[in-house]
């Protein structure tokens, strides 16, 4: 289109506008008053006194711009645009009038309606008015519709909009064969997978040609260091740590009560051993944070410190004992409960005063210990105190050079843990700063791949038959499927635990209010009006089901790869899409797990673990 083209366009669609606003104008008008006259003598009165501000309405240029276009991006609708404090008080004194002028006119009904709905304006109006918040503010009563919409965009998103492949944490397939396998349902799939193939980042199982045939797979933690007299055969998923007080004495009894069911462990978490623990007859893993929850007492400072009698007291309710490090949602912070919230019951669990005047502070770091072999000695503490059973750690991988100090003082002292909990930077908390739930952690496979690899390479590990380790890894992570338990092992674990995925096997919907203590399942929460909800008799069922239905699943993909047992498993077993018409075995990926069993004692194997081994350049001279 030529310059002398383009303003005859222009100067044809300045003249056809003024045409348009006089006929929606007549429109409008007509329209008022047609919908309004002869219903009642109020409204006849009302549309004859207000046609003319329609008419004054539809007329203001700034309704319809020069240019006739809105881009959608502009914000909000043309009617929300121009509401502001004047309208709102024009529509007020309008409905004000209307039902002045009702009353005469003998409709009670209608009277009665006007002057609640006027009443309930002027109300949300002038609070709106008055508030902090800019829209309702500007916006009175229409500003709320944003509030509101905003207040169900979750559920909207979940139940209307969500993709099933959409993972926020988890998806919603993910979700649906928890639940199907918890109920004892059908939870096979139909029509082949819907996953794509050949996206970057898919995984497969290389499997054998001569698969095999395998019985139930446990796994001794503490058999082969003679200090454990009391070793404990582990099943290959278990209970994740997640405290009484974070979730509610029903999800307790039920998660322990299930666990009791299938034969399997439950962990404490950090908030102590509890009555429910005890009463769902579970093998309890404790959980020892660092405000030594049930094994701990005030010093003169206010300060939770270990206390050894308490902790030998209750020591003998559990099958192992974890020392908690960090944890992969919020690694090297701490947490505060304030005494407001400490219940008699918790207060039991914790070993706390009740009722007490003081908040019970966890702070991001242990005062038992200071240092690699401090707590080396702390461990062999517990060890003799517990009457040997198996003593381990928990901790999501931060710096590298830290643990293979740590892993030094294994050697040096002579003295190292039966078991570590491998944690990953995606697991799940109650509460934690997005920061470090989003960015602060070693995810699960980088993490467990490198601390198998060093234990490997210190002589601590076996990578080719791990049944003969002196220290077990458990992965604590994102486990929901066999596929993911045999992932992990592939990685270098011995077992996994699951904390999310049980709490689905318990009916969470993912709602995503465990921090408001408003969870609509009655799991995260202590108020009694929702955890009445939780039958822990009907659920404890549901977790036994999950587990059993996942372990199974998992022994059979171990099958088809064609190994004899779960020590078998090795990281080339497991591919990875890389790129288009590329991809990677474990090994080749996480290229530290070729270390060879002792290398690095001997100055040898892969160049990053070699790099974290040496102690002598000055990076972790303050732990050493």
């Amino acid at each position: 289109m030529n310059a002398s083209a383009l303003r005859m366009s222009m100067a044809s669609r300045r003249a056809f506008q003024p045409s348009v606003r006089g006929l929606l104008e007549r429109r409008t008008t007509s329209a008022f008053a047609a919908a309004t006259v002869g219903s009642s003598p109020v409204l006849n009165f009302y549309a004859a006194n207000n046609t003319g501000a329609a008419k004054s309405y539809f007329s203001t240029k700034k309704d319809f711009p020069d240019d006739m276009t809105r881009e959608p991006s502009q914000g909000l609708p043309d009617y929300l645009e121009h509401w502001n404090r004047d309208n709102f008080r024009k529509v007020g004194y309008g409905l004000a009038a209307a039902s002045a002028l009702s009353i005469p006119a003998g409709q009670i009904f209608l009277s009665t309606a006007l002057s609640a709905t006027t009443a309930g304006y002027w109300y949300l109006g002038l609070q709106d008015i008055g508030s902090k918040q800019s829209i309702r503010r500007n916006f009175p009563v229409l500003g709320r519709i944003r509030y509101i919409l905003e207040s169900i965009r979750p559920e909207i998103r979940q139940y209307f909009i969500e993709a099933d492949d959409d993972a926020l944490p988890f998806s919603r397939l993910d979700r649906a064969m928890v639940y199907r396998r918890a109920k004892d349902a059908n939870s096979s799939m139909p029509f082949g997978t819907k996953g794509d193939t050949n996206a970057v980042g898919y995984e497969w199982v290389n499997h054998s040609m001569y698969p095999t045939h395998l019985g139930e797979q446990r796994v001794m933690i503490g058999a082969n260091n003679a200090w454990c007299k009391q070793p404990y055969s582990s099943s290959l998923l278990n209970i994740s740590a997640m405290s009484y007080g974070a979730l509610s004495d029903k999800a307790i009894l039920a998660l322990s009560s299930g666990a009791k069911l299938g034969g399997f462990s439950h962990n404490t978490g950090e908030g102590g051993i509890s009555r429910f623990h005890k009463e769902g007859g579970a093998d309890i893993v404790w959980n020892i944070g660092t405000a030594y929850f049930g094994c701990g007492t005030f010093n003169d400072k206010g300060e939770r410190v270990f206390d050894p009698e308490v902790f030998k007291e209750n020591v003998q309710h559990v099958k192992m004992v974890e020392i908690k490090l960090s944890q992969g949602a919020k690694p090297a912070h701490g947490g505060m409960l304030p005494k407001e919230k400490i219940t008699p019951l918790i207060a039991e669990a914790r070993n706390l005063p009740y009722p007490t005047e003081l908040d019970c502070n966890s702070p991001p770091k242990h005062s038992a210990f200071s240092n690699p072999h401090e707590m080396c000695q702390f461990i062999a503490e517990l060890r003799e105190l517990s009457g040997g059973k198996p003593i381990g750690f928990k901790f999501c991988v931060g710096q590298p050079e830290e643990f293979t100090a740590l892993v030094h003082a294994f050697i040096e002292t002579g003295i190292h843990p039966d078991f570590i909990t491998v944690d990953g930077g995606e697991g799940g908390t109650g509460a934690a700063p997005p920061e470090f739930s989003n960015g602060i952690g070693t995810p699960l496979a980088e993490g467990l791949s490198f601390v198998h690899a060093v234990l490997v390479g210190a002589g601590f590990r076996d990578p080719h038959d791990k049944t003969k380790s002196k220290i077990a890894i458990i992965a604590s992570g994102k486990h929901l499927t066999g596929m993911s338990l045999f992932k992990s092992f592939a990685l270098g674990a011995d077992v996994a635990n699951a904390a999310r995925a049980f709490m689905f096997s318990l009916g969470c919907i993912q709602a995503l209010k465990c921090n408001t203590n408003i969870c609509p399942t009655g799991i995260a929460t202590q108020n009694p009006d929702l955890t009445w909800g939780l039958d822990p008799k009907s659920k404890q069922v549901r977790v036994a089901n999950f587990h059993k239905k996942t372990v199974e699943v998992a022994v059979e993909v171990m099958e088809a790869a064609g190994v004899n047992s779960w020590s078998e498993i090795h990281p080339y077993m497991v591919v990875k899409r890389v790129g288009a018409g590329q991809s990677k075995d474990y090994r080749e990926i996480y290229q530290h797990l070729q270390v060879k069993k002792g290398e690095l004692l001997e100055g040898k194997g892969p160049r990053r673990l070699l790099e974290a081994w040496d102690l002598d350049d000055g990076i972790i001279a303050r732990v050493v």
